[in-house]
C-alpha cells in the first residue's frame, strides 16, 4: 500500500475515533470530523488505487 494512502487512512481512523469521542461528549462538532473522515477516505481509495495502477505499468526500456 503507498504511504499516502497509510497516511490518509490513519487520519481516516482518526478522525473517526474523534467523532465518536465529540458525539458522546455531546458536541456537535463531530460533525465536522466525520465529514474529515469522508474526504480522508476518499483520499485512502484514490492513492491505493492510484498506486495500485502505476506499480503495474512497466517501465520503458528506449
Amino acid at each position: 500500500m503507498p504511504r499516502l494512502a497509510l497516511y490518509a487512512l490513519a487520519v481516516c481512523l482518526l478522525s473517526v475515533a474523534a467523532a465518536v469521542v465529540s458525539f458522546v461528549q455531546g458536541s456537535f462538532l463531530g460533525i465536522v470530523w466525520v465529514l474529515l473522515a469522508g474526504l480522508s477516505s476518499n483520499m485512502t481509495w484514490y492513492y491505493y488505487r492510484r498506486g495500485k495502477a502505476t506499480a503495474g505499468q512497466k517501465p520503458n526500456a528506449g
